[in-house]
């Protein structure tokens, strides 16, 4: 397994890291404990979870995730040998999420609640990675390209947030701080607040890459090489899309877009078949298997730190982490890179 820095900190982290949402929902304590086994043998050290979790979002399971996450670290008694990111929801009409029943924003007042909790939760004195899991600015996070602006007068100022949570660094609570679902400005912006007030510099962006939505290396990637804010990959088999189980109609008992398909619609476009049927031709020429050929290709990115792995069978997670020990060589990326050409970022 290869290991690289988060940001400016000393912290090394995997190049895979274990994502957790499926867990509390699909997957049980006891499987979601065989996943956590499966990925720490095979040199995983970094797991990533969220407020949110497990998906999709409901009062009852709410949080329950990450108690699996604290049940299994602390019947291996390995806390220092792993690092934890965790997630706080943004702007949403959730109203379970906080005690008094609000809407949820990142004000420093809802922030210590979160934190308070999900250090409960994980069972935990500090959270290596804190993220804030979408933006407080209403905006189009979680697909379409589009950009409609709306103004608000109940915003928290980024300034707030991030004073806010580089209190919670100095009290050792929290290790880091990164984004999730940002844009290029928003990205900068925290990274300029942090520069002019001498606070708390992000160390990471958490946004969907893939081989259907490549839409971060325009976007963001000079940042992130330039700023040393790297991208945590997440959905890099684009729900699950890319290993074509879904083509031509097909929906598999047990799987996410059969159990919960209208909160998927990102990765169901016109072109996303095509785009699909011509990366398992790629990866059939060359004697690969299209899941790791996917995640790989994120791996290997400059601006990307960490691809976050997620699956539901034991043998897709093992699928999903050998792709680490495969090599990708020129003839496969231009392969790759001709399809993006034809069907350029189908699923943004």
């Amino acid at each position: 397994m290869l290991y690289k820095k988060l940001g400016h900190s000393n912290i090394k982290v995997s190049s895979i890291c274990l994502g957790t949402m499926t867990w509390g929902e699909q997957n049980n304590q006891d499987e979601a404990f065989q996943q956590m086994d499966m990925a720490f043998d095979y040199g995983v050290n970094f797991f990533d979870t969220a407020e949110l979790y497990p998906i999709p979002p409901s009062a009852n399971t709410q949080g329950e995730t990450s108690r699996i996450i604290s049940k299994w670290i602390n019947e291996k008694k390995n806390r220092d040998k792993l690092v934890i990111a965790d997630k706080i929801v943004g702007r949403s009409n959730m109203d379970w999420f906080r005690d008094n029943g609000e809407e949820t924003r990142l004000n420093k007042k809802q922030i210590q609640f979160a934190l308070d909790r999900s250090l409960k939760n994980l069972d935990t004195d500090y959270i290596d990675l804190y993220q804030l899991h979408w933006p407080d600015r209403p905006l189009n996070v979680f697909s379409g390209l589009e950009y409609h602006h709306k103004d608000s007068n109940d915003v928290t100022p980024i300034l707030e947030t991030l004073d806010c949570l580089t209190d919670f660094v100095k009290e050792g609570k929290i290790k880091t701080i990164g984004l999730s679902n940002e844009t290029a400005w928003g990205t900068f912006e925290f990274i300029k607040t942090a520069e002019m007030k001498n606070l708390e510099k992000i160390v990471s962006v958490q946004n969907p890459y893939n081989l259907l939505n490549r839409s971060y290396e325009v976007g963001i990637s000079e940042i992130s090489i330039r700023e040393n804010v790297g991208l945590l990959a997440y959905s890099p088999l684009a729900s699950g899309t890319l290993s074509g189980k879904y083509l031509d109609g097909k929906l598999p008992d047990g799987t996410r877009l059969k159990l919960f398909g209208d909160r998927y619609p990102r990765y169901r476009t016109p072109n996303s078949e095509p785009a699909i049927k011509e990366y398992i031709k790629i990866a059939k020429k060359f004697n690969l298997n299209v899941c790791q050929m996917a995640i790989k290709f994120c791996e290997i990115q400059p601006f990307v730190t960490s691809v976050i792995i997620g699956a539901t069978k034991m043998d897709q997670l093992e699928n999903n982490l050998k792709s680490h020990e495969i090599k990708l060589d020129d003839e496969v990326i231009q392969a790759i890179n001709e399809v993006q050409l034809i069907y350029s970022n189908p699923c943004p």
